[in-house]
């Protein structure tokens, strides 16, 4: 039953994808997966076509009535219940692998947060979210849901000026195509000198849609590697220095952690503050991999509100060190 709900599963994450795509993707020979494949389509779950296999809707059905039973079985509910009692957080969702292992499983985080923000997002409601690579899997998985008109979706902060699929403002843009919601956009870089933070700030346009971003009723963001994103940011070897020294290990909001969760450095960014989440209802954090385990930690101990997103290989991290 693992074995055929791993299919379903990744097909769903992955379709439409060919056999030998597939077989790598799980770690099986083409032999072993075209038996069960047949098996699969002769019970109706998956279609294979030309371009590669397909979910049915049956197929979809069984893959949402049988997820509450995987977990269970591979302890994850279990998993998910310590971890919030260590942290005292409101929630947390593990999905299954470790995504420093294999990268589908930020698809299935991506997925787990889409479906959380469809359960807290409530008619004209207002959703702010950074990016990154693990958000741009969550705007990939938000389904079409034309209930979701009214929504209107807003870049959290400036962009770093990395990959233009990852940016913020870009992300915003397609969970409204994808929702029939609308979005604002904020045109301004992740980092800025203090003269150009003191201009921006002046304008009216910049603080009209600050104003809208404070509004949010839901924010989701990821969680960073401290050296990871200074070096991303281009950032100078006296603040490399200064990070190192003050032994920064996550990074959140433009804001960088030590492991005791205090504030060690803050660069000059346009956005969401600390402060303002403390007015915000649902703040939903996703990221993982063992390697982020301490980052997590170290982000999550500055907000209590918060609900994780993570997989099992952060997860199990995190409780060995707590």
């Amino acid at each position: 039953m693992q074995k055929r709900f791993k299919i379903l599963h990744y097909i769903s994450l992955m379709q439409p994808i060919g056999r030998r795509s597939l077989s790598q993707a799980l770690g099986w020979t083409e032999r072993v997966l075209r038996a069960e494949a047949e098996f699969l389509k002769q019970q109706g779950l998956i279609d294979i076509e030309t371009i590669g296999m397909k979910l049915t809707d049956e197929g979809y059905q069984v893959l949402e009535e049988l997820s509450p039973y995987i977990k269970k079985i591979f302890g994850l509910n279990e998993l998910e219940q310590k971890l919030q009692a260590k942290l005292h957080i409101s929630r947390v969702i593990v999905v299954a692998g470790d995504v420093d292992k294999d990268e589908f499983v930020k698809k299935e985080m991506g997925r787990a947060a889409a479906q959380l923000l469809r359960q807290y997002v409530k008619e004209n409601d207002i959703v702010t979210l950074t990016g990154g690579s693990t958000l741009f899997e969550v705007a990939n998985m938000m389904p079409e849901n034309p209930q979701l008109q009214s929504v209107l979706f807003v870049p959290a902060r400036g962009g770093i000026g990395e990959n233009h699929e990852f940016l913020a403002n870009t992300l915003v843009s397609v969970m409204a195509k994808k929702t029939g919601g609308k979005y604002r956009l904020l045109h301004v870089p992740d980092q800025l000198s203090e003269e150009s933070y003191n201009s921006l700030m002046n304008e009216d346009n910049i603080k009209e849609v600050l104003k809208v971003i404070r509004s949010a009723g839901i924010v989701i963001h990821g969680i960073g590697d401290a050296k990871t994103m200074a070096l991303r940011r281009n950032t100078s070897k006296e603040i490399l220095a200064l990070l190192e020294e003050k032994k920064a290990i996550g990074e959140a909001f433009g804001y960088y952690f030590s492991q005791d969760g205090e504030i060690v450095y803050k660069i000059k960014t346009i956005g969401l503050i600390l402060e303002d989440l403390e007015k915000i209802p649902h703040i939903i954090a996703v990221a993982g991999g063992k390697s982020k385990a301490d980052a997590i930690l170290a982000v999550l101990k500055q907000n209590y509100k918060q609900i994780l997103v993570t997989d099992e290989g952060a997860a199990r991290e995190i409780l060995s060190k707590i």
